[in-house]
């Protein structure tokens, strides 16, 4: 393992086989800041559920560099004495380079998104972080195909994953494989109507193995389960929770409390502490969906 690898952290590997044996899928959320952070874990341990957290690379730049995030986790980590299963994450890991520098630094898990890259390339590049990170006992998640929309610069036409590609890459030592099935980054636009269940079951058939679900956020309650129910094991959550922030946070605002000087309603911790709740409640209402709510014992060793 690395040399900062932190005892309480695991890689995901473990939760997400669990996942995919029982038919639920392991909540991926993505962080921005310390109380996005902090809301993440303590919700998911006041709820006993096994939680992947994740930065974009964008993400990481945003908050001070790879080094700011591992020890904001692992403080965190040990201070509210966390003892759930939560894995790090990067999300979208766009090099080699990069992948072996957050594993460097102490994630527990990688994406390595070779997407964009010619089939050949990708499959090339994955073997080389599968390689580096077995070293440590990081797990990683492979892509194919390309997700729909754009996230931090990452931008996607959302092709349907090719069953015959899915087979192989599941066999290259990776824990998790993400392929589009009409999901799309961000908001959903209104001429979006459903996920391609026929490609994930045509993928499924292919690779019978754990799939994960990226743009999680705004698809039908009734898809997402159906898409778990056929193989979904880990769905990503970013937009979903910002739009919770942000509406709590507008209400403060809107009903002037920041302007409210004899209660210091201009202090940054009030300020921040409704969305700060909405993220929590937000947790709750969607591992709920994803069927993990409350599973952590049941995916440890």
């Amino acid at each position: 393992m690395s040399k900062i690898y932190n005892k309480r952290l695991v890689n995901a590997h473990n939760m997400i086989e669990a996942a995919h044996q029982n038919k639920f899928a392991i909540g991926h959320f993505n962080i921005n800041n310390l109380e996005w952070t902090k809301a993440i874990l303590e919700a998911a341990q006041e709820t006993n559920t096994p939680t992947i957290i994740a930065t974009s690379e964008g993400a990481i730049k945003y908050m001070g560099g790879v080094d700011v995030v591992v020890g904001m986790v692992n403080g965190l980590l040990e201070d509210l004495n966390i003892t759930i299963p939560v894995a790090l994450h990067l999300d979208h890991g766009q090099t080699v380079e990069m992948c072996k520098k957050v594993i460097d630094a102490g994630y527990s898990s990688v994406m390595f998104d070779g997407s964009h890259l010619p089939y050949a390339e990708n499959v090339a590049k994955t073997k080389e972080v599968v390689a580096y990170a077995k070293q440590y006992e990081v797990s990683v998640e492979a892509e194919i195909g390309s997700i729909g929309g754009e996230e931090d610069g990452v931008v996607g036409q959302g092709e349907l994953g090719d069953p015959k590609e899915a087979a192989e890459v599941s066999k290259l030592g990776i824990s998790m494989l993400a392929a589009g099935i009409g999901n799309i980054h961000g908001k959903y636009p209104e001429w979006w109507k459903s996920l391609s269940f026929e490609t994930l079951e045509a993928l499924q058939k292919a690779a019978p193995f754990p799939m994960v679900l990226h743009g999680g956020s705004g698809i039908p309650q009734d898809q997402v389960k159906k898409a778990i129910s056929m193989g979904i094991s880990k769905i990503n959550v970013n937009t979903e929770l910002q739009l919770a922030f942000r509406d709590a946070t507008r209400l403060y605002f809107e009903a002037k409390k920041d302007l409210n000087d004899e209660t210091k309603g201009f202090d940054p911790r009030k300020l921040l502490a409704p969305g700060y709740k909405a993220l929590k409640t937000t947790f709750v209402e969607l591992t709920t969906w994803f069927g993990c709510l409350g599973k952590a014992d049941s995916v440890k060793k």
